[in-house]
């Protein structure tokens, strides 16, 4: 069966295969990191792993980098959100970092 592994280097993701469960007993990979795994349902490690993703080991989670300085990491999801939500009413909106706000896009 067939699983997803992401190569970690200091806590960075710098790789993301497909391999069978045996892949590993045959493997030789001499180059410095860890193989961690990975599911795209985020079902295990919080989310699922992409290539400059941070690992942090003591969350055992996989989060993408911080979109905005504003932004805050939910402890929880491993998933970081805006210091105010986003507007729910089917309008299309993007991150206003300076003001602090969403702006209807146009």
């Amino acid at each position: 069966m067939s699983k997803y592994w992401a190569k970690v280097v200091d806590g960075l993701v710098v790789k993301v295969i497909v391999a069978n469960d045996d892949f590993f007993e045959t493997f030789i990979d001499d180059s410095a990191g860890t193989w961690i795994e990975t599911k795209m349902d985020g079902s295990i490690r919080k989310n699922y792993a992409g290539i400059g993703h941070s690992y942090d080991q003591g969350r055992d989670a996989f989060y993408e980098p911080q979109p905005y300085s504003s932004w805050t990491l939910n402890e929880t999801t491993c998933v970081w959100e805006p210091p105010v939500a986003h507007p729910n009413d089917g309008n299309m909106y993007e991150w206003n970092e300076t003001d602090q706000q969403w702006d209807e896009v146009t």
